[in-house]
């Protein structure tokens, strides 16, 4: 049966991270809602996760030109500094601050996205 849960959920997973959402929307809640991992577990197996998506939806959005290289490489190399920094104080903050902080980015998130549908419709 997990293996079934596994499979779905990383094909919508996939799904979300070709588009540029980000899986670990869909992954991280599975992994620890229903599936029972740790958070600082579902956001390990997250970030591995992310690296071959991250490179497949990257390859195709350069084939189709929509990545411009001189906005890409400062945001990319601020983001490198910032990951590091961010799995430091991961390492050092407890599992339940994480999944309220994860939670409330996740609403905040939604609100955001509900926002700009109902702004351009």
């Amino acid at each position: 049966m997990d293996i079934i849960i596994l499979a779905v959920t990383g094909f919508f997973s996939g799904v979300v991270s070709g588009m540029g959402i980000g899986g670990g929307v869909i992954l991280i809640p599975i992994l620890t809602l229903i599936l029972g991992f740790e958070q600082k577990t579902a956001q390990g197996i997250n970030l591995l996760y992310f690296i071959p998506t991250a490179i497949v939806a990257l390859c195709v959005h350069w084939k189709n030109h929509c990545v411009m290289p001189k906005v890409a490489i400062p945001i990319a190399s601020y983001g490198i500094v910032s990951a590091v920094i961010g799995a430091i104080l991961t390492g050092m903050a407890a599992p339940a601050l994480l999944r309220r902080i994860f939670a409330v980015l996740i609403i905040v998130v939604g609100i955001n996205e509900f926002y700009i549908a109902v702004k351009n419709k």
